[in-house]
């Protein structure tokens, strides 16, 4: 049985509907949640001073940030099969409020770190936020919806390279606090007010069009919980599923590491910032890091519309080739990027790095929805948990004295373009080819007749 009654546009200034609710409510919630994450991360110059941490110390935070949120996806796509994206956000939200909050009673480099991982889980709010695009939108349009509603809630991880710099000054230079507790106010907030969303996602959304998933399983709607078991292993089974793992390590794996070192290495590496004292470096370098996430407000959507429309022309192998494209793109703009010395020609190689990156991510999921539409769930999942592994992997060249930073990103630059190989893996049968057309012209002709009725009604 297939969910019924989804969308077939994406109306932006609609908040009446179940689907645009969920829409709205998804990527604010992956915001939030991408905002708590990396909210320290701008702020790192600030504690790697209080707690004395060296780089390897540093380098074994960014993992651990990221290290978590591998098993949390591939354990939140199964259970948003098993009780619906609606109770998993509600309580992803509110749980993983308490480790950002609780990180400011982080009193060494162990409690830090501890955390610091801790908080990783609440990485896990991307699958959730895909799976409940997923299945809410029509095929004409859910890679749209899943790359714009996973691109804004990523614009959290540019906007708190911006703002926690300005919410630790304003601590600071307006309420008087110290910088030590400057920055552990600034994550206190955040984590505030991801708790307030999770209980906000509770009353406004539902699980699908039709209704919540328990009611649903009761009218008949759903299989009931236990005829869905063996789904996650199934998807395990498909080697598709792995080369996308793979791939979206290559692209949302890279771009958490950006997230995390930016600042960092803006700081380190450029002469401009080094004649600024502490407070004015961290907040410009953090604006600087700010403009790669930013991109995240059209790039991944625009992978994600592309993706359609390769569909549209060219079949599930058109949106494969797409996600081709893209990602080999990427792997030369970061090298590229990784080569710049002087700080005018570094920013405008982040920004077109920056874009290929997004759009590759929007362009994975605009194929994720068509794999197995019975596991979809577990297949977002362990997707999704690819990109946190990329970033773990990633994390190791930052960590090792033997390689500078610029370096390590010209090697991951040579392997995401490698990576880029890895969609000559995934095909799909002639069978699955027709059905995908046959449900994308179904929802194009839905869509231009509601179009008609909305023009008629308006005479």
């Amino acid at each position: 049985m297939e969910i019924q009654n989804k969308a077939t546009r994406i109306n932006l200034f609609n908040f009446s509907t179940p689907q645009m609710r969920a829409f709205h409510m998804s990527w604010f919630a992956f915001f939030l949640c991408f905002f708590a994450w990396f909210g320290i991360a701008p702020l790192m110059k600030v504690v790697r001073a209080e707690m004395h941490l060296t780089q390897e110390q540093v380098g074994w935070c960014i993992i651990g940030s990221v290290s978590i949120t591998v098993i949390a996806r591939l354990f939140i796509g199964w259970l948003c099969d098993q009780i619906g994206p609606r109770l998993a956000y509600t309580w992803l939200l509110v749980l993983g409020s308490l480790p950002v909050m609780g990180i400011g009673f982080a009193h060494d480099y162990t409690t830090f770190l501890i955390f610091r991982i801790a908080i990783g889980a609440i990485g896990a709010s991307f699958v959730i936020t895909q799976y409940h695009t997923s299945i809410m939108f029509a095929p004409n349009c859910v890679g749209t919806a899943n790359a714009t509603s996973a691109g804004w809630g990523n614009l959290g991880g540019g906007v708190t390279q911006i703002m926690m710099p300005l919410i630790f000054t304003m601590f600071i230079g307006v309420l008087g606090f110290s910088e030590s507790m400057g920055w552990r106010a600034s994550m206190f907030l955040a984590g505030l007010v991801c708790a307030l969303t999770g209980i906000a996602y509770y009353f406004l959304t539902q699980d699908a069009p039709e209704g919540n998933f328990k009611d649903l399983r009761a009218a008949g709607k759903l299989p009931e919980k236990k005829q869905q078991k063996g789904l996650f292993w199934n998807a395990c089974k498909d080697h598709r599923v792995w080369a996308l793992f793979v791939i979206y390590g290559a692209c949302f794996g890279i771009e958490l590491t950006i997230n995390n070192i930016a600042a960092l290495y803006f700081l380190d590496y450029f002469d401009y910032f080094k004649k600024m004292d502490t407070v004015e470096a961290i907040k410009m370098a953090g604006l600087f890091a700010g403009m790669f996430g930013l991109m995240n407000i059209f790039a991944r959507t625009l992978g994600g519309a592309f993706g359609d429309r390769f569909g549209q022309k060219w079949g599930l192998s058109g949106r494969v080739k797409w996600l081709f494209i893209v990602i080999f793109c990427e792997g030369i703009a970061l090298m590229v990027f990784s080569q710049m010395s002087v700080l005018a020609m570094a920013l405008p190689a982040l920004i077109v790095f920056s874009l290929f990156v997004q759009m590759s991510e929007g362009a994975t999921y605009s194929v994720v929805p068509f794999i197995n539409k019975k596991s979809l769930g577990a297949v977002s999942g362990i997707v999704g948990a690819g990109g946190n592994a990329g970033a773990v992997s990633a994390g190791f060249l930052f960590k090792t004295q033997a390689i500078n930073w610029p370096t390590a990103l010209f090697i991951l630059g040579a392997i995401v373009t490698s990576c880029a190989f890895l969609t000559f893996l995934v095909r799909f049968t002639e069978e699955t080819e027709e059905e995908a057309r046959v449900a994308v012209d179904t929802a194009v002709t839905l869509k231009a007749g509601e179009k008609e009725l909305a023009a008629s009604m308006g005479q």
